[in-house]
């Protein structure tokens, strides 16, 4: 069968931890609760602990050193289904170095990982819980799946212990080329009608059913046309560190330089993985190849604010406005 078997555990919902004993999994609740490990103390003081100190290790730019980091962090908040494939030549992929690795938004039944039994690997990023170092995680993960037999499905482990990350083994210099896809219908491309799995197929039609349509533009990198059913909107994952780009931003925004053509409008932004990614609403009937010469210009005005000296008065103001309209995302 070129599926994971139905027989395979999906993975657990809630994050895990590990406790000071090293034990099994243990899912993670309220601190004041009791902890489901069954020793009959409070979650906090049991294996909240080990969560805690994972916590205070939050590497808040994971991917930080790699060509495709801006098109990485798409992939695991805005694109619904998407893949890109990893090359393993980094020092770090050891006996795996030449192998390659699918990454993948989202897997049947939420799996972490999956290997068919074509043998081809696929890790998804949209997963839940972690140590703190997303990079580390997905690292972990390939691991794993390179390690596991073919026509298997990886459920959640407890959070990796020291061990390297993505930066170790990929080249961080190689580009990510993403694929954006209308479905889900890649879990089982190339795979026999008659040999689907009913479990992965269900998972897929469901999945299928909720997609929001996404494009990835063209003429700029990291910038995702979505088409929602009232209005379409465009997220842009940009590089920059935050506070000059803040900068650059407000001297756009205090010549009204920030839209992308009539009708449409700049909401907001939000931080994700350490980089800022603006949010515009378009217009329904714009879709992505609409909006390529704009994004395209944006950029262009965008490099110049970022050369640009101290912020005037307006700007300043304008600066103060963007920053009420953040939210970061973990």
């Amino acid at each position: 069968m070129a599926t994971p078997p139905r027989k395979a555990t999906p993975a657990r919902a809630a994050t895990t931890s590990s406790g000071p004993s090293g034990g099994a999994d243990v899912p993670v609740v309220g601190g004041r609760e009791l902890c489901p490990c069954g020793s009959g103390r409070r979650y906090k003081a049991c294996h909240g602990r080990a969560a805690a100190r994972h916590a205070d290790r939050l590497v808040t730019r994971p991917f930080a050193g790699l060509a495709g980091e801006c098109d990485l962090v798409a992939l695991r908040e805005i694109v619904p289904a998407g893949t890109a494939e990893l090359a393993l030549t980094g020092p770090g992929a050891g006996p795996d170095a030449g192998r390659q690795v699918t990454l993948a938004t989202v897997l049947p039944m939420a799996w972490p990982a999956m290997v068919r039994a074509d043998g081809r690997v696929f890790v998804g990023l949209q997963v839940p819980g972690g140590s703190g170092d997303l990079s580390r995680d997905v690292a972990a993960m390939v691991e794993r799946a390179l390690a596991a037999s073919p026509g298997s499905a990886l459920s959640a482990a407890g959070l990796p212990g020291p061990g390297p990350r993505l930066q170790d083994l990929i080249d961080p210099q190689a580009p990510l080329d993403v694929v954006v896809h209308a479905g889900f219908d890649f879990w089982l491309e190339g795979v026999d009608e008659a040999a689907h799995d009913a479990d992965v197929t269900a998972s897929m039609e469901r999945a299928n059913a909720a997609v929001v349509p996404t494009a990835r533009l063209v003429s700029v990198p990291a910038a995702y046309w979505g088409g929602l059913p009232e209005r379409n909107t465009l997220r842009w994952v940009l590089p920059e560190d935050e506070e000059p780009l803040l900068d650059a931003l407000a001297r756009l925004k205090a010549r009204d330089g920030l839209g992308l053509g009539p009708g449409t409008r700049f909401v907001g932004s939000f931080r994700a993985h350490g980089l800022l990614v603006p949010v515009w609403d378009l217009p329904g009937g714009m879709r992505a190849d609409d909006v390529e010469d704009a994004a395209a210009d944006l950029r262009g005005r965008l490099d110049e604010a970022l050369l640009a000296g101290p912020l005037t008065d307006a700007e300043r103001h304008a600066r103060a406005g963007l920053q009420t309209r953040q939210l970061t995302l973990r």
